[in-house]
């Protein structure tokens, strides 16, 4: 009896020191990412953009018009003339804590295009969310304009209830010929932010430009650079080409640090899906699925 108790405890030893690895690497994932995304910028939180189409281009789409326009530039919106809705699922490296869901829906009137936006980051104790109404009219047929009232919510779990503040965004769209766009955009000029009992957590103020240039109808390149006060220029680009009429290949980067995305897209009649991909050197893979309507 003996021998067969410290048998089973033997052949037991290789199953805890697999969980037990299991667990350290999830923490040490886990320590990275809140390090990432939640202490460099000390007063800081992330405004998320959305889109497969966008994160397989490395989110260079401030120049887009699109449904996920609400998140890059609502200037974007006015190129809109139909109505149109999307869903949006994120996970970032995997992690079920840090998944994002977002959606949108567009609605073009003769007085301009409204939007309505919202997204949830993280689940469980650990959640943030971010609905946000915008307007975009033409103003030419060059320029757009567009503004966005958002209202932002955190739940944080060392705290019973959540914390929430409102701020605004915009931008400009300027189309300088039907292959040539250019914009620019401003997030949370006001500086608001998350007020708790240990002080404010400030979203800072973020402003971004690009475009994008077509050369024919089968190949597009997008750029763009992203600052706020608290992190370096980032500098993004991507090349979006279509094999066939309803087929698009994308690939894209950012940085410094570096970070490489590529996806697809594939479109039927009035529906249309897309998947990307993006690869942080420390992190791993996020993959990430879009799906689009248009009534």
């Amino acid at each position: 009896m003996e021998q067969n108790s410290q048998l089973n405890k033997k052949t037991d030893i290789p199953w805890q020191i697999t969980a037990l690895r299991s667990v350290i690497r999830r923490f040490s994932y886990l320590l990275v990412i809140f390090t990432e995304f939640f202490l460099q910028p000390v007063q800081g939180s992330n405004n998320y953009p959305a889109g497969a189409r966008s994160m397989a281009l490395s989110h260079a789409s401030v120049s887009f018009s699109d449904t996920w326009a609400a998140f890059h530039n609502q200037a974007g919106l006015a190129g809109i003339k139909t109505i149109s809705a999307g869903f949006y699922y994120e996970s970032k490296f995997g992690i079920e804590e840090l998944e994002l869901a977002a959606g949108s829906v567009v609605l073009p009137l003769q007085s301009g295009v409204f939007g309505f936006s919202l997204y949830q980051f993280g689940t469980g104790t650990f959640r943030e969310n971010k609905f946000g109404l915008a307007f975009s009219k033409r103003l030419s047929p060059k320029w757009s304009t567009g503004i966005q009232i958002d209202y932002y919510s955190q739940l944080l779990p060392e705290n019973n209830a959540a914390s929430g503040f409102p701020t605004i965004e915009g931008g400009v769209l300027f189309k300088a010929s039907e292959k040539f766009h250019l914009a620019a955009h401003a997030f949370n000029p006001v500086s608001g932010g998350f007020e708790y009992p240990s002080g404010k957590m400030e979203l800072p103020f973020t402003i971004k430009a690009g475009g994008h240039y077509s050369f024919d109808e089968t190949v597009l390149v997008a750029f763009g650079a992203e600052k706020d006060k608290l992190k370096p220029l980032v500098v993004k680009w991507g090349i979006e080409y279509l094999p066939a009429e309803n087929l698009a290949i994308r690939i894209g980067a950012s940085g410094k640090p570096f970070n490489y995305t590529a996806g697809f897209g594939y479109k039927t009649g009035k529906l249309s899906a897309d998947i990307g991909f993006g690869y942080h050197g420390s992190l791993g893979i996020t993959p990430s699925l879009s799906v689009q309507f248009i009534f």
